[in-house]
């Protein structure tokens, strides 16, 4: 059973940080690409960022309004991906998912996706 299991979620005063970990069990990690996405309140889900199967030299891709705030990381050997978030703004919050994809491309959409966690709650106050 393929298993993809967000944490770090919280609370945090806007420009506060978080780090999101992302553990995948039962698929051979290495292979697939890995995307976060979010979806707040009301909202589509949308993009947040994604990294290629690669964890040294590989490419990462982000949504603009994330862009220099947040940074997508993978450990191949833990079978893990991280999003770390910095200068955390109310616009922020949202449930943040991971999702990993056989793919190299197409990696902003969510159907390029073959699995998801279940979701971690980020709540940034004003």
């Amino acid at each position: 059973q393929v298993q993809l299991v967000e944490s770090g979620g919280g609370v945090v005063q806007a420009g506060g940080s978080l780090r999101l970990s992302c553990a995948a069990s039962g698929l051979t990690f290495s292979r697939y690409a890995m995307g976060w996405f979010r979806q707040a309140p009301g909202k589509e889900r949308e993009f947040v960022g994604a990294i290629s199967r690669r964890s040294r030299g590989g490419s990462t891709y982000y949504r603009d309004s994330v862009k220099g705030r947040f940074t997508i990381s993978r450990d191949n050997a833990k079978n893990t991906v991280y999003l770390q978030m910095n200068s955390l703004k109310p616009e922020d919050t949202a449930v943040y998912y991971c999702a990993a994809s056989l793919l190299d491309y197409g990696l902003g959409s969510d159907h390029n996706y073959d699995y998801w966690g279940q979701g971690t709650q980020v709540t940034v106050s004003s």
